[in-house]
Order: C-alpha cells, then structure tokens, then sequence
C-alpha cells in the first residue's frame, strides 16, 4: 500500500504520439521520443473540440466549432473528407473498424452517424429519447412524452465491436443505439445530472463517464448482443463512484490506463490530476506540476506516461516514471554484477596496437553506410498491422514555444499573431517563399544594374 502512495506508475507500468489542437484550428502532432513536432494538419478556422485515431493510427479525424469534421490521412497529411454541419460539433469518433463511418454529436441538435465513403456524406438523425421499458407502463402519458423530448444528446461512443452507439444525454440517461437500425434498443438512468463524457477500455468491457454532479462513475460494459440488448432485463450497474467528498471538485476530464486498471481525472479551477485504482477503489495518486488549469487528459496506451494539455497557456504537460540506467545497452559487453567478481584478463586485452592499424580500423569503420532515415518496427502485444507516422525531418516544419524567428543574420524577433495564417481568411497566395526571394533578388539586381547604366552614360 505504501509503494502504491508514494509512485502508482511502478505499479502499472502500462499507461499516440501526443497530439493536440490550437485555439485556431491547427492540429499539432508531436513525436513523443523526441518531443518535437512531426506534422501540422491545417483545415479548420476556430477551436478543435475533439480528435479521434483510427485503430491502425493511419487516420484521424477532427471536429471544431466551426460547424466541420475532418477526416485526415497521416501518411501525407491530406484531407481526405470534409464533413459540414447545421451546428457547432462537441465531439466526434471514429468506427472502430471503419474508418469512413463516424458518430458526432452536435451543440443543441440531435446527434448525427455519418457515412463518408461515397462522394455525398450520408447522415442519419440518432434518438436522444430514453427506451421505455415494459416494467414502467406501457400506455406513456403526455407529460413523459412532453419530458422526453426534452432531452439532447451530449455525448457518443462507439462499442468496442461497433455494433452499437452509446450515448449520454442532458438529463443524465445512457443510451445504447444499434448502429444498423439506429434505434434504441436499451435505455438506463445513470445519474441525475447531464453527461458530459464517456470512455471506454480497450477492450470495450468497462466505462467511465463524468457527469455535472462531481463524480466519476466506472461502469462494466456486457457483450451487448442482438438478443441481448433488445431484452429488457439487461441490467448494467455502477462499479465504483470517485469523488473529491472534502473539496467538492468537478472534473474537466478522464480517462483510463492502457489497462483499465487505473482511473485519471483533471480537476476543474485546479492543477492536479487524480488517479484512482479500480481493485478498492481508492486514490492512489495526485500529480502535481504546473500552476495552471489542466483540460485534456490522457494516459499513453502502453508506456507509463500521462499527458495533459493547460488551459491558459496550451502547453503540454508530461509524467512518467524515471527509468533506471541500463549499460548493457550501451555496451554489450558489459554485465551488471551485485557484488564484487575476481576479473582474469585475457592475454592479447592491454596489447599496444601501432598507430597505423588503429588510424585504418577508424577509416573502415567511417566507409559503413549509417541508415538514420529507416524506422524499426516497434514490438508490441498487438499482432495486427500498424501504421508508422513519416517523420519530418526539414526543420522548418517546427516551431518554438515562444514563436520566434530569425529576420537576419543574429536578428531575432517575434513572429506576429497572423504571421503564417494567410489559410484560414482564404488570401493564402500560390508563390513560395523560395520563388518571392528570388523575385526580390532579380528586381534589386535589375535596380543596381539600371543604376549603373546611368552612371557609364
């Protein structure tokens, strides 16, 4: 329990690249071994609500307030579909099979599954009305009717498998919609306040959802079958309720470990981040750092590490454990001893080598080609296919936490607030900054050689 109190990570050891949205549509990626930036994606004009990975991480989509989804291929960053709404979108995911098919839920509208894989999107309206079961009357009177229409839909997932939709709505009621039929096929009363968010596992089986009444709720999910959906009887009930019982904290955020063992939350009007175990139920862990309002958070799906975007200032915060020093990995023939060893020399290990023969063993081993662009595969439990993200190497593609740039030779100085945003009021112009220099060069060229054509005369 102890260990546990002092660093829960040694415990877990299981917590994409990073990514994370800007205020003014961008979407940046950042590689997480070398915490720089490895692509921007450029597309929408105000503040991204919500992004998306495809299970391979080939594909990701991105919703904004400016009424858009987006569809993005990472293997060039291009767009390969955009989707344009009646309304402001609150947060979109992708199928988890089906990369073209993705459910959306919309700013006072009802929420919309998308079908992109024709040249015209297909949207199709989801219900936000709670299922009535035959336990609570048949015969529905119109004040529960006049209730029921009431209710809008905050939140959408989709089921591990996708065959099923889970929503949450205002009046704090889980919906389970077949995503064939979109209909409903079971309804449950979660909480008396309205759903602000849902996440599920890896594995599907179990959620948590924050909702407006300050706790955390952690739900197992049954395989939702066709016969089993549809049957009333189907019950599914609160695992573990988190809450701040002291300080009555509300909750920007949460998600799950990579195993769902772990439960982690950032605090509203506050700078911790919670971490709970699910075996007792018990707080485990409260991560300290910035002096700023934490929003996003998200627990890497298989390393120790937590990240967590800042409210005031959008930087990305990062946690993780410190990982002892291995020397074996820097020399293979090194061996790590606990205690002290009689170590015999070989004969020929402290012979003295002419200066010649070492010079020419450091030239054969210049003359080796060095691969520095090839990525290894990584190792992972996973057996299926993933997609490796191509890194840009061209330095310019990044840029400062403090927006700097060089205007001459030792000149610094700040870059302007819509300096490079050209894109987003559609005045972008189709010359380069290679073909404007050289235009600027010939024209000096031309005024110098004009000028001393006039001096001769």
């Amino acid at each position: 329990m102890n260990l546990s109190l002092i660093d829960p990570f040694i415990l877990a050891q299981d917590y994409p690249e990073a990514l994370t949205g800007k205020i003014h549509g961008t979407i940046v990626i950042f590689d997480v071994e070398t915490n720089g930036i490895a692509r921007k994606l450029r597309g929408h004009t105000r503040q991204i609500q919500a992004l998306s990975w495809s299970r391979d991480g080939r594909f990701l989509l991105s919703s904004s307030q400016d009424w858009k989804c987006i569809l993005w291929d990472l293997q060039d960053g291009a767009r390969l579909r955009s989707v344009r709404f009646e309304a402001p979108v609150y947060i979109a995911e992708l199928h988890p099979t089906n990369h073209l098919l993705f459910v959306a839920s919309l700013f006072e509208d009802q929420p919309r599954l998308v079908d992109i894989s024709g040249l015209t999107p297909v949207k199709r309206h989801l219900p936000s009305a709670p299922r009535r079961s035959r336990v609570d009357g048949i015969d529905q009177n119109e004040k529960q009717a006049a209730q029921d229409a009431k209710h809008s839909t905050c939140v959408t997932i989709f089921t591990a498998d996708g065959h099923h939709i889970i929503t949450g709505t205002n009046r704090g009621w889980l919906n389970i919609i077949d995503t064939e039929s979109c209909e409903i096929v079971h309804s449950i009363k979660l909480c008396s306040g309205f759903i602000i968010f849902l996440r599920l596992t890896a594995s599907g089986r179990d959620m948590v959802s924050n909702a407006s009444d300050r706790v955390i709720r952690t739900v197992p999910i049954p395989y939702l079958s066709r016969v089993q959906a549809q049957n009333d009887s189907l019950k599914i009930e609160v695992e573990h309720k988190f809450q701040d019982v002291v300080n009555r904290l509300s909750w920007n955020h949460v998600t799950f470990s990579s195993t769902g063992e772990y439960v982690a939350a950032s605090t509203y009007m506050n700078h911790d981040i919670y971490v709970w175990e699910r075996s007792h139920g018990s707080l485990v862990k409260i991560l300290e750092g910035p002096k700023e309002e934490l929003g996003i958070v998200e627990w890497h799906p298989h390393r120790p590490f937590v990240a967590a975007c800042g409210l005031e200032t959008g930087r990305i915060y990062l946690w993780s454990i410190i990982t002892p020093q291995r020397w074996s990995a820097l020399a293979p023939d090194f061996a790590e001893v606990e205690e002290n060893v009689e170590y015999i020399e070989r004969e020929d290990e402290f012979d003295i080598h002419p200066i010649e023969e070492i010079h020419k063993r450091r030239l054969d081993l210049e003359d080796e080609a060095v691969d520095v662009l090839t990525m290894d595969p990584i190792k992972s439990e996973v057996e299926e296919e993933s997609f490796s993200m191509p890194v840009l190497l061209d330095i310019g593609d990044s840029e400062s936490e403090d927006e700097i740039v060089a205007v001459g030779p030792g000149t610094m100085r700040r870059k302007s607030p819509g300096e490079g945003r050209e894109w987003m009021n559609g005045t972008e112009s189709e010359e380069s900054g290679e073909d404007r220099l050289s235009t600027k060069k010939s024209t000096v060229n031309g005024t110098l050689k004009s000028q001393s054509k006039t001096r001769k005369r």
